[in-house]
């Protein structure tokens, strides 16, 4: 093989290894999430995480009792490097969509309008930073609802937040660039290698996972057991020099500075 062909196969391997590694240097990355601000995050989660220095993004109802009764605990997350972030002030889903009967009718999404929820995530984002001191979050659609009226509400918060969080079950490309509603799987009752499965998938795929996790060891009727939570948390921190794990807001900054790089 002449210098010249020896070269240029190099630089494609070289190439193709940069491709398969795109995050962070890494081939996949992994965001573990957490909804609706449970006492069970406090007790159970944050324990667990912080014994393998994984970290985990929460979030957070502003006027939910596990927050507002337990805020130094939050605040000592958030200095530990976890991520706080908005699920809203009162979590309101519209309560005219098939299976919403659970939706209380002061908070029903259906009756609100652009002001009020624009408003609420806003005073939301205050609470937040009251207890963590940053100015940048990020936002959850509570029961993925994403409208008012048939108007796309996080369109007048894209200064207040920086990214927003679905939930379409879909593995997320290097290539994704509305960080506004980045999909993630919901979890409810899947064992220990299920899970791992699915970050295998992300890894061989070269893509990002982000999980979706209620209830850790109960607390809610969405929910995921104690044992299979630890056994991913001890797979990704086992396989953490091939897997980025990371919070939603630094996954969210990646994929910006992804797209603005490759303009």
């Amino acid at each position: 093989m002449s210098l010249k062909r020896t070269l240029t196969y190099l630089l494609c391997l070289m190439s193709v290894s940069a491709f398969a590694q795109d995050w962070n240097k890494k081939k996949c990355a992994v965001v573990l999430t957490y909804d609706d601000a449970l006492n069970t995050h406090l007790d159970q989660v944050i324990p667990a995480l912080d014994s393998l220095k994984l970290k985990g993004t929460f979030y957070l109802i502003a006027s939910s009792p596990a927050f507002t009764k337990r805020l130094p605990e939050w605040r000592k997350a958030a200095a530990n490097h976890h991520e706080l972030a908005n699920h809203s002030l009162f979590h309101p889903c519209n309560g005219s969509q098939p299976g919403r009967s659970f939706v209380i009718p002061d908070y029903d999404l259906a009756t609100y309008t652009v002001r009020r929820i624009t408003d609420e995530i806003k005073m939301t984002n205050a609470a937040l930073e009251a207890v963590d001191g940053k100015k940048e979050h990020t936002f959850a659609y509570p029961c993925g609802d994403t409208q008012v009226a048939g108007v796309n509400f996080i369109n007048n918060l894209k200064g207040d937040l920086v990214a927003a969080r679905g939930v379409q079950g879909v593995y997320v490309p290097k290539t994704q660039t509305d960080v506004y509603n980045v999909g993630s799987f919901m979890i409810n009752g899947q064992t220990g290698e299920e899970l791992i499965a699915m970050v295998k998938k992300a890894q061989e795929t070269n893509s990002m996972i982000v999980f979706l996790f209620h209830g850790v060891g109960g607390e809610h009727s969405l929910n995921v057991s104690l044992e299979a939570h630890r056994k991913l948390l001890q797979y990704l921190k086992k396989n953490e020099k091939d897997i980025w794990i990371t919070t939603f807001l630094e996954a969210a900054k990646h994929l910006k500075a992804t797209a603005s790089a490759k303009k």
